[in-house]
């Protein structure tokens, strides 16, 4: 059976383009949905905290998205966004082959993010948002505060 689209989901759909070349598609299957180098170390100095988490689950199930670290009791939800999948200002860059492609890309990702943050924040979660550049130290600092302050109150 196959589904039919709405207008406007085949007007939202983003096709992916051709890559320009061989390293190109090379770097687009390397790149990991979940696992990556930023996560793990962020998570590694979430643990020396001694704070357990789950990491890749929906923090509601209403919600169809996943959070990369997530503190149920705590009703924290943590992010580690990638510079150039979510248009970093400071470390973001700008696709030169597919240019539209990937600006549109990145623009429907910050909506998501956007729109994910304020469904989660609506229903009483704390939402950290960490970029993939940020010190894991610092990050982890900050994390265990908040989660220690939800936690006593």
């Amino acid at each position: 059976m196959t589904r039919k689209l709405s207008e406007k989901a085949k007007k939202r759909r983003i096709r992916n383009p051709i890559p320009s070349s061989e390293a190109a598609l090379k770097r687009m299957q390397a790149a990991k949905p979940r696992d990556t180098a930023p996560e793990k170390a962020l998570r590694s100095e979430l643990h020396k905290r001694g704070l357990r988490y789950r990491i890749d689950v929906k923090p509601i199930k209403e919600l169809n998205r996943r959070a990369d670290i997530v503190f149920r009791s705590a009703k924290v939800a943590i992010f580690v966004d990638g510079c150039f999948w979510h248009g970093c200002p400071i470390h973001g860059t700008q696709a030169k082959a597919n240019a539209k492609f990937w600006k549109n890309k990145i623009r429907q990702n910050q909506i998501r993010d956007e729109d994910t943050s304020k469904r989660l924040k609506k229903a009483g979660w704390r939402v950290i948002r960490v970029w993939e550049h940020e010190n894991p130290e610092k990050v982890s600092e900050k994390i265990y505060d908040i989660i220690m302050k939800r936690q006593k109150g």
